[in-house]
């Protein structure tokens, strides 16, 4: 049985931000490290990938929708990927970083005390790209969590990058939002679990990350993408609406930047 452990979702690349996080004082007691996906799409894929495997066996991986594109772009067995910087990230990885993707688990179960046993996913217990919100109708709830064991109480998921808790048909589900490309407010976004939830937000200095970010990476349009991405430039209004279809509904309002959303 765990007592602490810290959730890490949708890093996507971004080192300084992945950095606030991993020097919180409760990451670095926490028990156990779990990334929920989308570790590497993003502008600095390489240096995110090696500081983690650093940490050696306190992390526990999962992979993400965008991490299996990369690797399946790398190896051939897809001519592109819908968000624009990945196939530039998947051109970074190097053999070793390929074979830690390729190796990946979709979901993974753990005990941790005060909230029972534990499956973590990236988007859904059986799908990596399926969305679901913070309000999803409980039918919804219903059909995506369907075929869970009974033993299951809590599931902790990302993908949509905005954290959430909430109650699902008996199950805590929660979401600790993104690392690296938070939608709705800036910081580094993550979830500290055991005995209870609680969804962190690391502050760190944005401009300097940008900077950052900007002369480390050879992305061609690192600038805007750091300035959009690091200063959460997509409410979540924004995401909501552009989520919305994906979540089995009509949306009723267009946002003007929902088409540089990335899931």
């Amino acid at each position: 049985m765990l007592n602490r452990v810290a959730v890490l979702s949708d890093i996507h690349g971004v080192l300084p931000a992945l950095e606030a996080v991993l020097a919180e004082p409760d990451v670095r007691a926490a028990d156990r490290i779990v990334l929920t996906g989308d570790i590497t799409a993003g502008p600095q894929p390489t240096q995110v990938l090696d500081l983690l495997t650093g940490l050696g066996d306190r992390v526990a991986w999962i992979s993400g929708n965008a991490d299996r594109e990369l690797l399946e772009y790398r190896r051939g067995h897809r001519e592109s990927i819908p968000d624009p910087i990945a196939p530039w990230a998947a051109g970074q990885l190097r053999e070793d970083h390929l074979d830690i993707l390729s190796r990946l688990p979709q979901s993974l179960s753990l005990p941790v005390r005060g909230l029972g046993q534990v499956l973590f996913c990236h988007a859904t217990p059986r799908d990596d790209e399926e969305v679901v919100l913070v309000d999803s109708r409980l039918a919804r709830w219903e059909e995506v969590l369907s075929g869970l064991d009974a033993d299951v109480r809590t599931v902790v998921c990302g993908h949509t990058h905005m954290p959430f808790v909430r109650l699902a048909h008996g199950r805590l589900v929660i979401n600790p939002g993104s690392v690296g490309m938070p939608y709705g407010r800036s910081g580094a976004h993550w979830a500290l679990l055991g005995p209870g939830v609680e969804l962190r937000a690391t502050e760190f200095d944005i401009e300097s990350a940008v900077s950052q970010v900007s002369q480390d990476s050879s992305y061609p349009e690192i600038a805007e993408w750091a300035d959009y991405f690091l200063h959460a430039r997509a409410t979540d209004a924004d995401a909501l609406a552009a989520f919305a279809p994906r979540d089995g509904r009509e949306h009723t309002d267009t946002a003007d930047s929902s088409g540089d959303l990335a899931v």
